[in-house]
């Protein structure tokens, strides 16, 4: 028996490790895609919100302001900010007319704040594409060109980009690789422009064709969305738009989280989301994750024989996988010391979000709680409109 669990778990990482490795050699390149040759792409509104940022988003603006794009605004809708980040961005809005400023002072009922300040944003843009980014993503000056002359020549509704992530610790970077297989392993972002069934979306880079935006319902139509990139992702295919993905590495990127902690506290807010609001899924995750992550590292101290080879070959797949990611990233292979430590840490975040959101009742996110009960009625309210469609 424990060999052939050993064999199905060694069958298991293999193929998903291979599916990832080899997705992700199929997925184009945004630095590949050649520049527009004239204006005739359209114009892009970039969509921003900011709330009590004021000591990182002047240079974020101006990062920002200096992407190179002729028919280009910039949108920084200030949420409810009670510190300077309002009156910063009404200086620097001053000297530079591509940049228009909205500012919130209070969030109507039924919104996610963030949702609702991109809502706003967008009502006033006037770009034939939305681009909804966060203020702490970082641009190659030419990203933007690149993105709209691809969305014009393949007629695409939603582009999303897969792009750098800056880590600065060895743990850090191997937690977000773990991230980013989980990631590619879920959604299968190589796939999207053909399969009906999958789709993706980052909030770092989701730009929108505004027609295809407006006619989905735009970010009403998911007020109370958690994980607001992908709901919009998932709003737009279920739509039937057409939507596409490409890897924007050395184009753009963004620093997540300074550090492991900082990582588990970011996700607190949305991590039960994942999960549906579900234990049982929960559940199901974990014992996935014990059997695929945990326990081939534990079999080598509790097993010996065939078993033993056979789960030293399911962690030795999975450092090989680790080990060509951190290549690409240049990271160093010292990273995968802290291998055996990521799925307990994985698990330790997620159960620790999920009962302090069932514990609260509900979830805070820039300072405001938002119920649990409203957020399970509208994310089944969204389920069901995209199942009809």
């Amino acid at each position: 028996m424990a060999i052939f669990f050993a064999l199905v778990i060694f069958f298991a990482v293999s193929v998903v490790s291979i599916m990832v490795a080899t997705g992700a050699r199929k997925m184009p390149r945004l630095k590949d895609q050649p520049r527009p040759t004239a204006n005739t792409c359209g114009s892009v509104s970039i969509i921003v919100t900011a709330l009590n940022e004021a000591e990182t988003i002047e240079p974020a603006l101006r990062s920002l302001l200096a992407i190179d794009y002729p028919q280009l605004e910039v949108i920084v809708i200030d949420d409810r900010s009670t510190d300077a980040t309002g009156a910063i961005l009404d200086r620097v809005a001053a000297a530079h007319p591509r940049l228009r400023v909205v500012h919130i002072d209070a969030l109507p009922a039924g919104w996610l704040g963030k949702n609702h300040a991109l809502h706003r944003g967008a009502g006033i843009a006037s770009g034939d594409f939305l681009l909804f980014t966060d203020a702490d993503v970082v641009f190659a000056p030419d990203a933007v060109a690149r993105a709209a002359a691809y969305c014009h020549r393949h007629q695409v509704d939603h582009l999303t980009l897969l792009f750098d992530v800056v880590a600065r610790t060895q743990l850090l970077r191997i937690m977000l690789l773990s991230f980013a297989v989980a990631f590619m392993a879920r959604f299968q972002p190589w796939k999207i422009n053909q399969s009906p069934n999958h789709f993706v979306g980052v909030g770092g880079f989701n730009m929108v064709r505004r027609d295809a935006y407006l006619a989905a319902g735009g970010h009403a139509a998911i007020a109370l969305a958690v994980l607001d990139d992908l709901a919009l992702g998932q709003l737009m295919k279920g739509n039937r738009y057409r939507q596409h993905a490409l890897l924007g590495t050395d184009m753009v990127s963004v620093e997540w989280y300074c550090s492991t902690p900082a990582l588990g506290r970011g996700i607190e807010k949305n991590i039960f989301s994942a999960f549906d609001y579900r234990l049982s899924r929960l559940v199901g995750a974990t014992i996935v994750i014990g059997a695929t992550r945990v326990w081939p590292w534990a079999a080598l101290f509790l097993t010996s024989g065939a078993a033993w080879w056979i789960s030293a070959a399911t962690v030795l797949v999975n450092l090989a996988l680790y080990a060509g990611l951190l290549n690409v990233r240049g990271w160093s292979y010292r990273c995968l010391v802290f291998a055996p430590l990521v799925p307990l840490i994985e698990l330790w975040m997620w159960w620790r979000g999920s009962l302090v959101t069932l514990m609260r009742g509900g979830i805070v996110w820039r300072g405001t709680f938002y119920p649990l009960d409203a957020i399970r009625r509208a994310q089944r309210a969204q389920g069901a409109k995209e199942g009809a469609a």
